[in-house]
């Protein structure tokens, strides 16, 4: 008898951290693997933030909090949304929650029922697809195209949307493709979106202040479509605290109060600690904050470096990202081509011709020891994933283990 629910027998395990498990296990057994799979900033958390950290430990600040968060936290967010965004948001509408991903997961919980649609625009973040498998909703997959950016067009969210619509989640900055909306497609979304008011939209902006083209634009800037979206943010990606644990939401009242409701049966309020630092990250101007720009301008010099690079790898179709800091190269050219016999790959999988991103990125791990994330895991397996968030060093070497290995395959 199966002891397990079927509700996590279903559920896909994350490509990108079982990508990260593999890697890790090869370095382990003494290879020298670079990984380029993981979403993290190689950055340290500012100082001003550590300084705050350790502040609210001697101040005591080890108690519970509220579920929602602290009223100062939720102050400093509904201030940052004003300063960066141009928004305006009540502490009532902010929900802070362990992370951006549990602040979406709430979010999908208190809008989906079981038969509602969710409109995805592919390739889409991993755990989109998955958090709405849990819900017991449908996702419906937009296919976009590497000629539009990976962006999606206001025909083809129109053609998607049916009756049973519920809800669409996109981001911008996008992960996987590093591309963003500009405040025209934004509001060509919006103006569709209009005339069905039953439809709610997460506009996930995590990596909001990693943006190579000026100012970020958010999809509530739209006074007419604002009541019915959800912004997602945080701090792991623009201010590099992946390890602090921090998201939030600003959303309408009722969302807000129903993702708190949510929250406090499942895991109450986050750290106290994180809380009291992030506060102090609210506070820090996107525009004058040494360590924002520092970290902006070096991910976008290893950007046009990686662009450079890329192109010269037979078989890979590359555009430029605008933010984030992912390459989403397309390389279904290389499909049915094989790779050589005694290839590391060849001899743990028993196979040598290439037939889908998977395969590929096998095969670059195994014998290019590079470390990357098959483009199905995102609804595109044409495509696959190269983070950008590590040394220039290594950058480059892994760029000429990937071009060196694909030079071997034989059509």
């Amino acid at each position: 008898m199966e002891i397990l629910s079927n509700r996590v027998l279903n559920l896909p395990e994350s490509e990108t951290l079982a990508m990260t498990s593999i890697a890790r296990e090869l370095k382990e057994a003494g290879k020298d693997v670079i990984s380029l799979s993981i979403g993290e900033p190689d950055f340290n958390t500012p100082e001003e933030v550590k300084v705050a950290a350790k502040q609210a430990i001697d101040e005591n600040w080890t108690h519970y909090p509220p579920v929602p968060g602290y009223p100062e936290l939720k102050k400093a967010i509904c201030a940052k949304l004003k300063r960066d965004n141009d928004l305006e948001y009540k502490p009532e509408q902010i929900v802070v929650s362990t992370g951006a991903k549990q602040s979406i997961y709430q979010a999908v919980m208190a809008l989906v029922n079981p038969g509602d649609e969710v409109i995805i625009p592919a390739p889409y973040w991993v755990s989109y697809k998955a958090i709405v498998q849990l819900a017991e909703g449908t996702s419906i997959y937009i296919k976009t195209k590497l000629e539009d950016d990976f962006k999606v067009t206001p025909a083809q969210l129109k053609a998607a949307i049916t009756p049973k619509t519920k809800l669409m989640i996109f981001s911008s900055p996008s992960n996987p493709t590093g591309m963003l909306y500009t405040q025209e497609e934004l509001r060509a979304i919006a103006e569709v979106l209009r005339d069905y008011p039953n439809i709610f939209v997460i506009a996930d902006e995590i990596y909001e202040h990693i943006n190579f083209e000026g100012h970020h634009e958010s999809l509530a800037q739209f006074d007419f479509i604002k009541e019915r979206v959800i912004t997602i943010n945080g701090v792991a990606k623009g201010f590099a605290m992946t390890g602090w644990r921090i998201g939030f939401i600003a959303a309408p009242v009722a969302i807000a109060k129903a993702c708190n409701k949510l929250q406090g049966q499942v895991t109450s309020a986050t750290c106290s600690i994180a809380q009291r630092a992030t506060i102090k990250a609210m506070e820090m101007d996107p525009k004058n904050s040494a360590d924002i720009i520092n970290m902006r301008e070096i991910f976008k010099k290893r950007r046009d470096m990686v662009f450079q690079l890329l192109q010269e790898v037979p078989g890979f179709k590359v555009r430029l990202p605008k933010g984030a800091f992912y390459f989403f190269p397309e390389v279904s050219e290389l499909y049915g081509r094989n790779v050589p016999a005694d290839s590391a790959f060849a001899q743990t999988y028993k196979k040598t011709t290439i037939n889908n991103s998977t395969d590929l990125c096998m095969y670059l791990l195994y014998d290019a020891n590079v470390a990357l994330v098959q483009g199905v895991a995102f609804g595109d397996d044409n495509c696959i994933r190269l983070s950008y968030a590590t040394s220039e060093d290594k950058l480059k070497e892994a760029v000429r283990r990937i071009k060196e290995a694909v030079e071997k395959m034989t059509k």
